[in-house]
């Protein structure tokens, strides 16, 4: 039996929606590993994190991000070391190698029910960024280039929140096309930056819920668990 504890940012300012979110995932999750101890918990809600390791000797972390980058690496061993835990860590959400082709077909089908043609059209991924941790938007751009290897769209642009290129300033430069937020959960960039930045640069195209709320991510989560 293992013990696993999925584990997420969070919105630290409203904690309880994204914290639901992550309970209810485990359960997804639980219910492919019967046999395994499959917990939630987010980084923003106070003791939560507390609760998803009480009693677990040397548990599986699996972050749910979609980079690696200071959270992954420093922040979240961190916080698990404070605690007295010895854990491992697997790769995050956006590392998952099944993910490209998953991606590639959720946006093929999006653009053909919006009435797109993938070859006439940008797909734009838009991931968080850093202005301090500067490869936290490399998962984003190793995903940009997989999918153009996999999918015909004109071109598929990288856009980001917190540093250039700007989210604003790329859906300026697209007649058409989607935007799919690179991100792990419904939360306050999705919610609210990235509408508002598509509204500011006059973008008309579908907005793609993040990845993270893909009914096939608990899937993914039991797989990486089973090869763990």
């Amino acid at each position: 039996m293992k013990e696993v504890v999925i584990i997420a940012h969070g919105s630290p300012s409203e904690p309880a929606p994204q914290e639901a979110f992550l309970q209810n995932l485990a359960q997804q999750v639980a219910a492919l590993r019967p046999h395994d101890t499959i917990r939630g918990a987010t980084l923003a809600t106070p003791g939560s994190l507390e609760r998803a390791l009480s009693g677990l000797s040397a548990p599986i972390i699996y972050p749910l991000f979609m980079a690696e980058g200071w959270f992954t690496h420093r922040e979240l061993p961190r916080r698990i070391a404070e605690l007295g835990i010895s854990a491992r860590q697997l790769p995050p959400l956006g590392r998952d190698p099944a993910l490209p082709e998953i991606i590639a077909q959720i946006c093929i089908e999006a653009a053909r029910n919006a009435g797109l043609s993938p070859d006439a059209s940008d797909l734009i991924l838009v991931a968080h960024g850093s202005r301090v941790a500067r490869r936290s938007k490399d998962s984003a751009y190793d995903m940009a280039q997989a999918l153009r290897d996999l999918t015909s769209f004109w071109r598929v642009r990288v856009a980001l929140i917190e540093e250039p290129p700007f989210l604003h300033d790329i859906a300026a430069q697209s007649e058409r096309g989607l935007i799919l937020p690179f991100f792990a959960l419904q939360a306050g960039h999705v919610d609210d930056d990235i509408p508002e930045a598509l509204q500011q640069a006059g973008f008309r195209g579908p907005l793609l819920p993040p990845l993270g709320a893909h009914p096939v991510v608990p899937e993914l989560i039991a797989r990486a668990i089973g090869n763990a």
